[in-house]
């Protein structure tokens, strides 16, 4: 049973998220669930299918999780998702896997910057630790139910880095 819908993976599924450098299109997003949904359903780790799933959110974040009870993901395998991603970012013009760019809710946008760039807007007031931030380390699907991954600044690592 390789791939099941998203919301009935169990709270302690390993996540990853990935975040979109801009707003997909729904050209785009049709073709990134299309290559992912294909990929997820031969997804292994040492010959063993893994449970997986995957989400996609406000047209810009893939959300890729594991149930590990029945088998646990490798470094091979993750190295296997990360390949297939790159691919993705080079057919769809955009970047996925830059982690480093701070995403944050301005108003109903969602933006992301760079990292000193989130400081400048920090220390003029213009995001404060009330600021919706998207904190994608999260590391469980639990964390994302619990409210943790889309939540102010002042409760994730953006907080402690910038406003502590």
């Amino acid at each position: 049973m390789p791939q099941v819908p998203f919301d009935q993976l169990p709270d302690d599924a390993r996540l990853w998220v990935f975040a979109a450098d801009r707003d997909l299109a729904a050209v785009e997003r049709d073709a990134l669930a299309s290559v992912v949904d294909a990929f997820l359903a031969g997804w292994a780790a040492h010959g063993a299918p893994l449970t997986c799933g995957r989400d996609l959110r406000y047209d810009r974040f893939l959300l890729v999780a594991v149930d590990e009870r029945s088998a646990g993901v490798s470094g091979c395998s993750i190295d296997a998702l990360t390949r297939q991603l790159r691919t993705l970012e080079a057919r769809l013009g955009l970047a996925l896997m830059d982690n480093g760019p701070i995403n944050f809710r301005e108003g109903n946008t969602i933006r992301r910057v760079a990292r000193p760039e989130f400081r400048r807007l920090a220390e003029a007031g213009a995001v404060s630790g009330a600021t919706v931030v998207f904190d994608n380390t999260a590391a469980t699907v639990g964390t994302l139910r619990e409210g943790r991954w889309e939540s102010t600044a002042a409760t994730t690592w953006v907080g402690r880095v910038f406003f502590g």
